[in-house]
């Protein structure tokens, strides 16, 4: 990984399951030539991890305050944390509380 290398947790809150939220971001993100997941929270809101240029990962979350058509986000919150360097795509993980 090079030094331009950064990850975030990017929870999105609103109206944002049930309205083709994950996918929204999946295309997003493999379009952007990002890494991570996309998941269901069980309180209702989603949650992102993306590894990537930390400029891209911005370009990724400004792009998820305004989300599909049938969405209405409310808030969109952006944590930085250190890049695992363990995903190799991006994938919609299903719901924390679906095993």
């Amino acid at each position: 990984m090079n030094e331009q290398c950064a990850a975030a947790e990017i929870i999105v809150e609103g109206r944002v399951q049930g309205v083709g939220f994950r996918s929204h971001v999946q295309r997003r993100a493999l379009l952007l030539g990002l890494a991570g997941y996309v998941m269901n929270l069980k309180d209702g809101r989603v949650r992102v991890h993306a590894e990537g240029s930390r400029a891209l990962i911005e370009e990724l979350a400004r792009h998820l305050e305004k989300g599909p058509p049938l969405s209405r986000v409310e808030r969109v919150s952006v944590r930085w944390l250190p890049p695992t360097g363990r995903f190799s795509a991006f994938d919609i993980r299903f719901a924390e509380f679906e095993r």
